[in-house]
């Protein structure tokens, strides 16, 4: 717990979002949550703070087309985008397009790959998508939902990016564990499965703001609200948060 000094410090400091956070009635407590969490007034708020929070965030992972992110992508999976960034140079100046992907050998992405974790199946889903985008789509990564899934490897979260990131089309919300965490914690959804999750974001947040919402709030929850102990006293949106485990309150 933060000390008395630093939450005097702290409650001096005003908070991004200004008026429109202080003037939000739904942000107090009622029995230990928030009234009306996904109302459009709060959702709105927490879509300012964001935006103010984290301008122009983009997605972490390296990238120069939307080949490489669709790798970079599948690779990140129970792994760090750091490490990705580490290790994607290597795969692609070995393997620079889908078509020499395609006839690369297991044992030599395995090998390339082997320090994302779970580098065998990875091994697996990055050459078979690199087949499939060759075979099927000449060449070049699909731009829809429906024909992007057909890539081993490649489920919603994966599509999201892709398209979002390098095609700039919204047709989801990316849910990853950080926007699973912090849309639970801001009682944006009360699901477990990122399916169900991205279906309640869709429903509240507008369709202009699903790809930015979800690199802000994925900045977000590696920066500030990590998963254990939040730094809840550094945190641009604490007013309106009344998650039962923040280290740390102003309300």
């Amino acid at each position: 717990m933060p000390t008395k000094s630093a939450k005097t410090m702290r409650s001096e400091k005003p908070l991004s979002g200004g008026n429109a956070v202080d003037k939000l009635p739904s942000s107090r407590k009622v029995h230990g949550k928030t009234k009306n969490p996904t109302s459009p007034a709060r959702v709105a708020a927490i879509l300012h703070v964001l935006a103010k929070t984290y301008p122009g965030v983009v997605c972490a992972l390296n990238h120069k087309n939307a080949w490489e992110l669709t790798v970079a992508t599948i690779l990140s999976a129970q792994c760090t985008d750091v490490r990705v960034n580490l290790v994607t140079p290597t795969l692609f100046k070995a393997f620079p397009t889908p078509k020499a992907m395609a006839g690369a050998s297991l044992p030599e992405l395995e090998e390339l790959i082997r320090t994302t974790g779970f580098f065998r199946n990875k091994a697996k889903s990055i050459r078979g998508a690199a087949q499939v985008v060759t075979q099927e789509f000449g060449g070049r990564v699909p731009q829809t939902m429906e024909e992007i899934l057909r890539l081993p490897g490649v489920a919603r979260k994966t599509g999201n990016v892709v398209l979002g990131s390098w095609y700039g089309i919204a047709v989801g919300v990316v849910v990853d564990t950080h926007v699973m965490r912090l849309s639970r914690r801001l009682e944006l959804t009360k699901e477990t499965s990122p399916e169900k999750v991205e279906r309640d974001l869709m429903k509240i947040i507008p369709q202009d703001r699903w790809i930015s919402f979800s690199h802000e709030l994925i900045h977000h929850g590696r920066q500030v609200c990590v998963a254990r102990k939040p730094k809840c006293v550094d945190c641009t949106l604490e007013k309106l948060c009344n998650s039962s485990d923040k280290t740390w309150s102003s309300h």
